[in-house]
């Protein structure tokens, strides 16, 4: 189960240094996208992923892939290969805010979203004061729509 908010973020503010925090390397395409679809390279890590419907609250299921079945499955995705930077940063001991600086033409489009535990902790989020609109329940800014933009 996966439980999350996400925001969009017009500019970070200066007191950010992304470059202390770790940084993961993504591009991912959706071979579908209703149901939800989809294949990932994350750093060297290889996985084909469902997602059910929903917006703040989805069922997940992460298979691992290899190399060679992602570049196999690669040609096949609808859409946009999308590419993104993801900068892992500490909110609280439970709480990481995943910062998604989007490259190519969805640029310079940032996303941050905060997965959590249950969903009562996620509806009482008070979210940092430089998160901009939350578009938690706007289907727009799922990755599966941003693919087809």
């Amino acid at each position: 189960m996966e439980i999350e908010r996400k925001y969009l973020i017009r500019h970070l503010p200066a007191h950010l240094r992304l470059d202390s925090f770790s940084c993961r390397i993504i591009e991912q395409g959706y071979l579908n996208t209703t149901p939800v679809i989809r294949i990932r390279k994350d750093n060297d890590k290889y996985e084909l992923t469902y997602k059910s419907s929903g917006l703040m609250t989805r069922e997940e299921y992460n298979l691992p892939l290899t190399e060679k079945a992602y570049l196999h499955l690669l040609p096949k995705i609808d859409g946009r290969l999308i590419r993104k930077k993801r900068y892992m940063i500490p909110l609280s001991d439970i709480l990481t805010i995943e910062l998604d600086l989007f490259e190519g033409d969805l640029a310079p489009l940032i996303l941050a979203e905060v997965e959590f535990p249950d969903e009562t902790s996620a509806n009482t989020f008070c979210a940092p004061d430089w998160f901009g609109k939350d578009v938690t329940f706007s289907g727009e800014y799922h990755n599966s729509n941003l693919s087809k933009m």
